[in-house]
């Protein structure tokens, strides 16, 4: 699957020039998520520094991450490599 626009949402700061944090949920595995290029839909939306909180591979086994987005040309958006979430359930 490839990055789907509709799930990409803008959670704040809505009026400062502080980054801004973004939720986005797919099915498509960390690593898809990871690759260059893949947030190039949102190349209007996505500022150097943005932070986005990613549910990844719903579909199967999920997945959470953070990617902070270190380049946007105005054509290429790259994010750097994912900050893992996890945590353990033990019961």
């Amino acid at each position: 699957m490839a990055y789907s626009h509709p799930n990409l949402h803008r959670i704040g700061p809505s009026n400062s020039d502080a980054p801004t944090l973004w939720t986005y949920s797919t099915t498509d595995a960390t690593a898809v998520v990871d690759s260059a290029s893949y947030f190039n839909g949102a190349v209007a939306d996505l500022t150097v520094g943005d932070i986005i909180i990613a549910n990844t591979s719903t579909g199967g086994t999920l997945a959470a991450g953070l990617y902070l987005v270190s380049a946007n040309d105005g054509t290429d958006v790259d994010v750097n490599d994912v900050l893992v979430v996890t945590a353990a359930d033990t019961d």
